[in-house]
């Protein structure tokens, strides 16, 4: 990555300096090693600043109330294509391009558009583990379960406190008729948020033979659109996205 070449430049240059001036070489590295990290922070912090900023433009373009589906889809490729933009930042900091890209992914994924989304879930941060158990939903409506598991695995590994991704990650199980599997799941779930009331109910009802209900995991569980949300009897609903 561009910071990280620039800045090991900055510490060979500085280590050089001090050796042309008649410092041994361990006099001349100590310094060289100090020009070194200062410039990596100073350069990691400007990427760090221009995400937040970009960050910022984009929650500011999803804050707004679509009137009808349509303005929906526009809002967001709006949000898409402005993350798509710093996408070129990643070539300067490490880490930062995996994660627009789970911001983009889960855009894609809620706008419908499967098959934009899954390259970008490709790219995506592992920590991310919202991006992961939409990936592990898309495949479940893609009727793979293995490369489901697989996401969802991934996304109880780095979102062990989200009570929402292990709740998610069951219910599909529950669809796929296999409650076994989504009892040990929400088992392990109990066991890694012991204080959790919602999670406790979930394995409650499973373990009693009740339906998984998600009304407790609302409102984010809508933008899995593995269920369509009930029609408001008055009014307009907000739609809502998820923030990390």
């Amino acid at each position: 990555m561009y910071n990280l070449l620039l800045s090991l430049a900055v510490g060979v240059l500085v280590t050089l300096a001090m050796k042309l001036a008649g410092f041994s070489l361990w006099a001349a590295v100590v310094p060289g090693t100090l020009a070194f990290l200062v410039a990596y922070f100073l350069l990691a912090r400007r990427v760090v600043k221009q995400v937040q900023a970009l960050s910022t433009r984009v929650q500011k373009e999803l804050s707004g109330q679509p009137s009808n589906p349509r303005e929906m889809q526009q809002m967001i490729q709006r949000a898409v294509k402005m993350l798509e933009g710093g996408l070129s930042w990643g070539k300067w900091q490490f880490l930062v391009a995996p994660e627009l890209h789970a911001q983009i992914a889960m855009l894609l994924y809620m706008a419908k558009d499967f098959d934009a989304a899954l390259p970008h879930f490709e790219k995506a941060s592992a920590r991310n583990a919202m991006a992961k158990a939409m990936e592990g939903a898309l495949y479940f409506q893609r009727k793979d379960p293995a490369r489901m598991k697989t996401a969802f695995e991934a996304a109880v590994k780095t979102g062990k406190k989200e009570s929402l991704v292990w709740a998610v990650y069951a219910w599909c199980l529950v669809q796929l008729k296999e409650r076994g599997q989504a009892l040990q799941v929400l088992g392990r779930a109990v066991e890694a948020n012991p204080s959790d009331e919602k999670l406790k109910g979930s394995l409650s009802a499973l373990q009693n033979d009740k339906r998984l209900k998600m009304r407790p995991y609302e409102p984010h569980w809508w933008q899995f659109g593995l269920e369509p949300p009930p029609t408001p009897t008055m009014g307009g609903r907000r739609v809502q996205f998820l923030r990390r």
